[in-house]
């Protein structure tokens, strides 16, 4: 039985479609019986692969292997061309060896009435697929002929164009060396969509009820990510909102904290973007600090993935057509055939912190060279002939400061060669400036960063401060051993060298009274958004109720000014062969000018797993600046109980320290739901005082956002906690509801299509509306969206399953796939004489559009059908006289709303026409 859909925009796809399936039937069915009957005369004489010059595939029908021995069949011939293609312009996307080039309009004409219609070539596709044409003069008013049909296999040798209906997708291929050099993954800045006019708003919503000794408080957090794009144009602002219930000792609190409010736009012909209002600087140079004014600097999001962080350029020589391959560490990265004389590759994706790029080229001949690369990587490193700029003009924002001061800073970063980058910064304050030149290599013993800092500080009241600072790091990967220093870093600071919020706060003090430099020994104490937690909570509770970010770090009570004067910082990891896990090493050691004692931490560990259970042991040790030292001991363990995908996982962690001694924890963790939607978590614990404790967590990820809650007590104690996170947009359609969707998001319409998946994140699904709300996109690169259409009503049919687009950061951009609603129905046919509609004549509705193939027994299955109206049969029999017919149908009414999800059965008179008229078959 073959299926017949009614087709709006793209009236041909849908026969198309179904006329694939019955030409796969056929084709079998011709190539069994052709097999049984061909001789080796004949078989030799017809290429295997049914190749035909017309058409581009070609299969025999014998009607004797069909039901009925083929007597009720009508003339099959068209369908011994493959699935053909019908002449018009179709709204396709155009790959060029399969990466996305565009989308656009491509025209495809045919040869012969019979043979399948391909592709046109003209001079804006070629302008797109930036190809260099060999024979491009020989073809040059065909090509400007507007109904002339060029194939691109007459511009370029053994190139091709393959179009996949289903999908309108066109595949381009052509020899490397008539292709330019574009990055891999390189999108147009003419394709990138700047999206809507619309609002957002992300959330993060957390209430914590605890009770302790008999006293109970209750703390609330929200965070809102809000903004409004209008264009190139983007408005944001970032804040949170804390509250914490009244107690003995105080009354209730509520904190609002602006974390930033700034407007930005994109500038591609910069590779950089504008930001007005309260945000941060990049740190890549200097300190990140909060600033309110006008920042210009360089985006690399707007580069190919490629191109992005820092792969050396391989350059070579080959003597012919040469097979070049590239491999890091035993594994190949890379592989691509160049043309005789030199090559350059410069789009490698960066590969992690180290390990040489073994370079092999084969020649045509056979010949193989090869070379290596040395490769390791800092984040200073850059690719070759690459630069990165940032311009900073406003005010220091610092709560902290009563008089804050204006601020100049400019920082340039540019890579000269495959060893060495170079960068520099200057940056300018009331009474401070400061200079920054340093330089990052690239070497065979590993990669190296270092960088001066000079800073002249005037203090009011004081002498002035000169001081310098020292920063060097260092990265390695050594293969032959697995050993990986992942960072080394050490910084020195004289006694005179002041940062630039150092330098602000030390004025700021002076002008205050305040004592700017003292060697007492800094106290600590937690904050919450700059507020002193001051509550019945426990520390360990203070940092459950906190949000991620909510919580700051420590900072020193008291007006007085730290200068850190040495900092080292290590993380090293070492493999011990296939099975015998990672051993792993973190340090870092700081002290102050002004204090005696160093403050280091230490940690050793190794991670390894047995089978499905693995487990990790490792020691912390710390010293603070007063000598004291605290030794913990952790070991973990994760054991799978069972093998199916919603089998729970036992996590058990046992640790020991000084203050608490020892404490043992289990937790059972788990998920439920065909996607996965619900989670669950069971822990309890003992500890060394004999204290138990237990607790128990659940979530459930909605389409719409995402719910958690918790409860859990122990000895004295006792907490309760809900949670829910998610982002709202408004859009030109209305308003959407998704889960947590970071700054650049897409919105996918598909009108009736309620309840169909999206494929790119867990749980999304269309609303009632026809939207969704896609999180998470990647900005300036090509993002592929699909939706999977199970479960759709039978009165919805999907003219396409997936989209792609290249938004810019911060865009809300519409996904709009075309969707048909109609009615389901299987019409069994027959003539007046009751014989049934021959198999495999074409069928069309009452505008002519081709709907399909009558199946066996002329029954025939029509999808998104209006009502009631007229069908129209036409075939030609084997004496080639046409024969047409015509099928009235009405069909019930169906209550408003209501989805069907089953089909309709009527059953017809085909009554034969005179001299039928049918209208042409248009492609959209």
């Amino acid at each position: 039985m073959n299926a017949v859909r009614a087709s709006q925009r793209h009236p041909s796809l849908p026969a198309v479609r179904r006329r694939a399936l019955l030409c796969a039937m056929l084709a079998a069915l011709a190539g069994w019986a052709g097999a049984a009957s061909a001789d080796p005369a004949a078989a030799a004489a017809t290429p295997t692969t049914g190749a035909d010059p017309a058409s581009g595939g070609y299969a025999e029908f014998d009607r004797s292997m069909l039901s009925g021995a083929g007597q009720n069949t009508t003339d099959l011939s068209r369908f011994e061309h493959g699935n053909p293609v019908m002449p018009g312009n179709y709204y396709v996307d155009v790959y060029l060896n399969n990466s996305w080039v565009a989308r656009r309009d491509v025209r495809f004409a045919a040869r012969t009435p019979e043979a399948s219609a391909t592709a046109c070539v003209d001079e804006k596709l070629l302008s797109q697929l930036d190809v260099h044409p060999a024979k491009r003069d020989e073809v040059q008013t065909q090509l400007a002929d507007p109904a002339g049909c060029v194939d691109i296999g007459s511009l370029i040798p053994d190139a091709t164009m393959t179009f996949d209906m289903s999908e309108l997708r066109l595949d381009v291929s052509v020899p490397q060396a008539y292709m330019s050099q574009a990055a891999r993954g390189y999108v147009d800045p003419q394709y990138w969509d700047a999206g809507v006019l619309s609002g957002m708003m992300n959330y993060n919503f957390t209430a914590y009820r605890s009770t302790n000794g008999g006293l109970s408080q209750t703390n609330a957090y929200l965070g809102l990510n809000t903004g409004v794009n209008l264009g190139a144009w983007q408005l944001r602002q970032n804040s949170t909102v804390t509250w914490q219930s009244s107690n003995a000792a105080q009354p209730s609190r509520t904190h609002w904290q602006n974390i930033a409010t700034y407007v930005q736009r994109a500038l591609p012909g910069l590779r950089a973007e504008l930001t007005v209002g309260d945000s941060f600087t990049d740190g890549q140079v200097f300190d990140s600090y909060a600033v309110r004014g006008v920042q210009l600097s360089t985006d690399d999001r707007m580069l190919p993935d490629s191109l992005r962080g820092y792969a050396p350029v391989v350059r070579g020589v080959a003597e012919t057509n040469a097979l070049v391959t590239i491999r890091q560490n035993g594994m190949q990265i890379y592989q691509t055939t160049v043309s005789p004389g030199p090559f350059s590759i410069n789009d490698l994706y960066p590969t992690g912190y180290g390990g040489s790029l073994d370079v092999t080229v084969t020649e045509a001949d056979g010949r193989i060279r090869t070379f290596s690369v040395p490769y390791a990587s800092v984040a200073q490193l850059l690719r070759p002939g690459t630069t990165r700029f940032s311009i900073v003009a406003g005010e220091l924002r610092d709560a902290s400061l009563v008089h804050k001061p204006d601020v100049v800073q400019a920082t340039l970063q540019h890579g000269i060669n495959n060893t060495l980058t170079g960068y520099a910064g200057i940056v300018a304050s009331q009474g401070y400036a400061a200079a920054l030149i340093g330089g990052a290599v690239n070497t065979r013993f590993g990669a190296i960063a270092a960088d001066l800092t000079d800073a002249h500080t005037e203090i009011p009241g004081e002498a002035s401060r000169t001081g310098q600072s020292l920063r060097v790091s260092y990265s390695k990967l050594l293969p032959e051993t697995q050993t990986s220093f992942t960072v080394a870093a050490y910084r020195y600071s004289t006694s005179g060298y002041l940062s630039l919020t150092d330098a602000a706060q030390a004025r700021d003090f002076a002008r205050r009274g305040l004592d700017i430099f003292d060697t007492t020994i800094p106290v600590q104490q937690q904050l919450i958004d700059g507020v002193p937690v001051s509550s019945a909570l426990t520390a360990a509770q203070a940092t459950a109720l906190a949000a991620p970010g909510a919580l700051s770090n420590s900072s020193l009570i008291g007006t007085t000014l730290e200068r850190q004067r040495n900092r080292f910082d290590l993380t090293m990891n070492q493999a011990l062969g296939t099975r015998g896990g990672t051993i792993y090493v973190t340090g870092s050691a700081y002290d102050y000018w002004g204090h005696n004692g160093t403050d280091t931490q230490f940690q050793l560990g190794y991670n390894n797993h047995i089978g499905r259970v693995s487990f990790g042991i490792s020691a912390t040790r710390t010293r603070d600046v007063t000598g004291r030292y605290d030794n913990t001991y952790y070991v973990n363990m994760m054991v799978p109980l069972g093998t199916s995908s919603h089998s729970p996982t036992l996590l058990f962690n046992m640790n020991h320290d000084p203050v608490n001694g020892n404490q043992e924890q289990a937790t059972v963790n788990g998920t439920l739901g065909a996607d996965n939607q619900f989670n669950y978590g069971v822990s309890a614990s003992h500890n060394s005082d004999a204290s138990s404790a237990g607790a128990v967590n659940v979530g459930y990820r909605s389409p719409f956002a995402i719910l958690n809650a918790s409860y859990g007590s122990g000895s004295g104690y006792s907490q309760a906690s809900v949670g829910a996170s998610g982002s709202i947009v408004l859009h030109p359609g209305g308003i959407t509801f998704g889960q947590s969707a970071g700054d650049t998001v897409g919105i996918v319409y598909a009108p009736g299509a309620t309840g169909a998946s999206v494929t790119n994140s867990a749980g999304v699904k269309i609303d009632g509306s026809g939207y969704a709300l896609v999180p998470y996109l990647s900005p300036y690169m090509l993002n592929t969206v699909q939706i999977d259409p199970k479960g759709l009503p039978l009165d919805v049919q999907m003219e396409s399953t997936s989209a792609q687009v290249a938004p810019y950061a911060g865009a809300v951009v519409m996904l709009k796939f075309k969707t048909v609603t109609g009615r389901s129905v299987i019409v069994q046919a027959r003539l007046p004489n009751g014989d049934a509609i021959p198999f495999g004549a074409e069928v069309f509705n009452a505008n002519g559009m081709t709907l399909g193939v009558v199946g066996q027994a002329g029954k025939i299955l029509a999808r998104g059908v209006d009502r009631e109206g007229q069908m129209i049969a036409r075939w030609t029999n084997s004496d080639g006289e046409t024969h047409s017919c015509s099928i009235a149908y009405q069909l019930p009414p169906t209550g408003k709303g209501k989805n069907k999800q089953a089909y309709e059965h009527v059953e017809a008179t085909c009554t034969p026409t005179a001299n039928p008229t049918i209208a042409e078959r248009t492609a959209p």
